[in-house]
């Protein structure tokens, strides 16, 4: 099953080395595919796979799965539709072949296939996720909210799903609704922020406009139930996105035990130090010294 996008945000996985994806990042990507295809560790892969005119469904599935866990989308997807024409499961080999486009930028193509998974199947919590996904990446939150909305109501256990629909709260600044989603899908799943990006046939989207609300609406949940490490933990991270937490602490009773505590004063104090170094580090190149008269 996937583990959420962290949106994320979205992640374009590099199939080869850093040098290597250098020299190839001009080809097409038919002849990238096809350098990836020159390589030892292609014909070590390609020796194991099923044959596409007799495996079963289930093998022509698991052979997508390890093609496009080893950073082979395009051949993932040959195996899902190999799988699709020998009577493989429609809805979820869709939802794996739209996952898999998402991973390569082809949001139209995953828009398409989780649409007809919906079509087929109504009620798969798994597509009209993935169909919140598409529309949150394009800009489109109110749709990407009735979706994960459709998605919560087919399946109320899924901790990715409120997440998911929390970060689309979180665009439009409905905050007590993003805390609520996010307070759900943390006692669901402990572990639903540690992770990210795409996986099996659900997508999750960590990503909002506001980088910094994020992790402050996770610390105002943590100050609620008195978890001050974690509280820290994520303060921190949105005092160094640029948040003002001390202005977002004020007024907030969870917070007030902690407006004087040296901890926050120390965590803000650091966070402006890191992002003064990011500012020198980015800056702009120095100018040139003058040029000395007597050159000429």
């Amino acid at each position: 099953m996937l583990r959420p996008l962290i949106v994320s945000s979205f992640l374009l996985c590099a199939f080869c080395a850093s040098a290597s994806a250098q020299q190839t990042s001009s080809y097409s990507p038919e002849a990238q595919r096809a350098i990836r295809h020159a390589t030892i560790e292609w014909e070590t892969v390609a020796s194991h796979l099923p044959d596409p005119a007799t495996g079963s469904p289930a093998a022509l599935q698991t052979a997508g799965d390890v093609l496009r866990a080893r950073r082979l989308p395009e051949d993932a997807i040959d195996y899902y539709r190999f799988a699709l024409q020998r009577g493989g499961d429609e809805p979820n080999l869709l939802n794996r072949i739209g996952v898999t486009e998402l991973e390569m930028g082809q949001v139209d193509l995953a828009h398409a296939c989780f649409k007809r998974v919906v079509m087929l199947k109504k009620k798969s919590p798994e597509a009209w996720n993935n169909l919140g996904a598409v529309a949150n990446m394009t800009g489109d939150t109110r749709e990407a909210i009735s979706d994960y909305q459709r998605a919560v109501k087919l399946n109320k256990k899924n901790a990715l799903f409120h997440a998911n629909l929390g970060t689309a709260y979180l665009a439009t600044r409905d905050y007590e609704s993003a805390r609520g989603e996010f307070e759900t899908a943390v006692k669901l799943d402990p572990e639903v922020f540690s992770r990210g990006g795409f996986g099996g046939t659900q997508v999750h989207v960590l990503s909002a406009d506001d980088r910094g609300r994020f992790p402050f609406e996770m610390a105002r949940m943590a100050a609620e139930h008195h978890q001050d490490e974690v509280m820290l933990h994520w303060l921190a991270q949105a005092s160094e996105a640029g948040f003002d937490v001390v202005a977002g602490m004020n007024g907030v009773p969870a917070f007030a035990p902690y407006l004087k505590d040296p901890r926050v004063g120390l965590l803000i104090a650091n966070a402006k130090a890191m992002r003064g170094r990011q500012v020198a580090a980015s800056g702009p190149a120095p100018p040139l010294p003058p040029v000395d008269a007597k050159e000429h």
